[in-house]
């Protein structure tokens, strides 16, 4: 036996220890219902779609609304976040959308703060792209043992953030510049890197408000030599920017920044992931 598991099972017989056995148990219930929800879509070769809310952009009876649209076009999963959070709403809006959905809502954390345990599970974010020590492993450290403790699906996640046209919040608050638009052999490194690290999805994003999508040479690249899930989100505006997305080999769609201007876009983009799907 490792020492590590000798660790752990000596940590369990102390109730008093942070690894508590009954919440252990709790989590590992639960603990591959989304990642085995992906991984199912993925050898199907069939796309996903995830609607992105930022608590801080929108109001609860503005979700309220896109929420009613939601039901009757659902996405097939809800990435709930944004990078500062001024509002301490977070709890309220998971709340909310669980009235309206029966979808996984997934925590896309701007900070450590936006741990909730009303959600299903969590992006644990690696900011693989950057060289800042808090967003590779530091903040990590942090929260890993509430996130031990939870109920929370962790999805530890490589996360690329690739420049898209304008500097980006995400850029900024953690101090590290994105891989260049051009440069798809830095990505593919930085993905090999993170898939040889043992993270188990790749996350390409150009960030809120990007002026264009993560080129698909990128994606595609990418694509050839990672078996792993790709996410890719930032610039994609319209059904087709996404259907050219998926083509190129991304998994997973984000979007939101759209949505939040017009709702009624969520219809058209749940309608065209699910001519991608069996």
């Amino acid at each position: 036996m490792r020492d590590v598991d000798k660790f752990l099972l000596k940590s369990d017989s102390k109730k008093s220890s942070i690894f508590a056995p009954e919440k252990i148990s709790a989590r590992i219930i639960i603990m591959t219902s989304i990642a085995k929800q992906i991984s199912e879509k993925k050898q199907k070769s069939e796309k996903l779609f995830a609607w992105l809310i930022d608590p801080d952009k929108l109001s609860i009876s503005s979700l309220h609304e896109q929420l009613k649209i939601a039901a009757q076009h659902p996405p097939d999963l809800i990435f709930l976040g944004g990078s500062l959070m001024f509002k301490d709403q977070i709890n309220e809006f998971i709340l909310t959308i669980k009235q309206h959905l029966q979808l996984p809502v997934i925590i896309f954390p701007g900070s450590t703060n936006q741990f909730n345990e009303n959600a299903d599970g969590i992006l644990f974010i690696s900011l693989i792209s950057g060289r800042n020590p808090d967003f590779l492993i530091g903040r990590h450290v942090e929260i890993a043992s509430l996130l031990h403790r939870s109920r929370l699906e962790v999805l530890p996640t490589g996360y690329m953030l690739i420049d898209c046209g304008v500097p980006t919040t995400a850029s900024y608050i953690s101090g590290t510049f994105p891989i260049p638009y051009h440069k798809d052999d830095i990505a593919l490194s930085t993905a090999l890197a993170g898939k040889m690290l043992g993270l188990r999805f790749i996350f390409l994003d150009g960030g809120s408000g990007a002026q264009r999508p993560v080129s698909l040479q990128m994606i595609s690249l990418i694509r050839q030599h990672i078996d792993l899930p790709i996410i890719v989100g930032g610039g994609i505006r319209t059904p087709g920017q996404m259907k050219n997305a998926f083509e190129a080999g991304a998994d997973i769609v984000v979007i939101g920044n759209v949505i939040e201007e017009n709702p009624t876009l969520l219809i058209s983009f749940a309608q065209l992931t699910r001519s991608f799907q069996q």
